[in-house]
């Protein structure tokens, strides 16, 4: 569960946490990391971040989207 009140990194690690425990699923991984970046004003995703992350998951790359979660800033 996600704290209520905490910091961006805070916030940033734990959406990592979470979507890299659904891989190798990277449609999950990747909806997962989306859907959690959103649930905090200072990361809110921008369409272009977003797109990056479906094209990885549609293009079947997995280091590319284990990338993208890690290093998500």
């Amino acid at each position: 569960m996600m704290p209520a009140e905490d910091t961006r990194e805070m916030h940033l690690l734990w959406c990592r946490t979470r979507a890299l425990a659904y891989l190798p699923d990277l449609a999950r991984a990747t909806a997962s990391m989306s859907s959690d970046l959103s649930k905090h004003h200072e990361t809110l995703p921008t369409a272009a971040q977003l797109q990056e992350g479906l094209t990885l998951a549609l293009n079947d790359d997995a280091a590319g989207v284990r990338d993208w979660i890690e290093d998500f800033r």
